[in-house]
Formats: C-alpha cells, sequence, structure tokens
C-alpha cells in the first residue's frame, strides 16, 4: 500500500511541476511544430502504381463431374502453376464442366514477364 502512495505521490509531484512551469507551452508548441514538420515531409500518393499480376485460367471440360474437373485439370493445373517462379497465390473454382484457376504473381512481378511465364508453363 505504501508503494501506491508513492507512486501516487510521485505523479502528483510531476503533474504540479509541469502545470506550473513556464517550460511546459515550449515542449507543447515545439511538439506539434516537429509533428507538422513530419506530416509535411511524408512521401504519398492518393494513388500509388502497384503492379500485382493476376491472371484468370478458365477451362471447360463438357460432360465431365467436378469431382473428375478437380482430378484432372485443377490439381494436376495447380501443382504445374506453383512451378512458375514468381508465383505467390493460386485459387480455383470448380464447378461440373468446368474450373476457374486464378494465378497472382508477387507484387512488383513485371505484368508482361509473368505473363509469358504463366503462357509458356
Amino acid at each position: 500500500m505504501n508503494t501506491a502512495a508513492q507512486q501516487q505521490g510521485f505523479l502528483a509531484g510531476v503533474v504540479r511541476y509541469f502545470a506550473s512551469s513556464k517550460l511546459t507551452p515550449l515542449f507543447i508548441i515545439s511538439s506539434l511544430l516537429i509533428g507538422f514538420a513530419a506530416v509535411g515531409n511524408i512521401p504519398r500518393e492518393e494513388e500509388p502504381q502497384i503492379t500485382v499480376p493476376m491472371f484468370d485460367i478458365f477451362v471447360s471440360f463438357p460432360g465431365a463431374s467436378s469431382e473428375e474437373v478437380e482430378k484432372r485439370i485443377v490439381n494436376l493445373g495447380e501443382r504445374k502453376l506453383w512451378e512458375i517462379p514468381g508465383v505467390e497465390y493460386i485459387y480455383s473454382t470448380i464447378e461440373s464442366h468446368q474450373a476457374l484457376i486464378i494465378v497472382r504473381f508477387r507484387v512488383g512481378e513485371d505484368f508482361e514477364k509473368s505473363l509469358i511465364k504463366l503462357y509458356t508453363r
């Protein structure tokens, strides 16, 4: 209990010192000026130009069930697509008679080179 009273006494002393000190307004004004200078110097763009190459691969397989599409197209296709350097994610959607595979490359990868890598694979 004694430490809590001492701590409260210490904090009360610090508050009393800064409340009556003539340095407090100087600290506040300098903090505001430094904050405004920091905000003014932060580089920013309204619409940053980042490239995230993403490609959709639509495969039609007439007469096949969704299980067959998954086994013959999606599983094999995903394994081959993961071999492409720069691929970050692969998403796939399967329906009967068709599949959609979305390949996403890493941020900053060249769009055309990514497309060529995908096309050659």
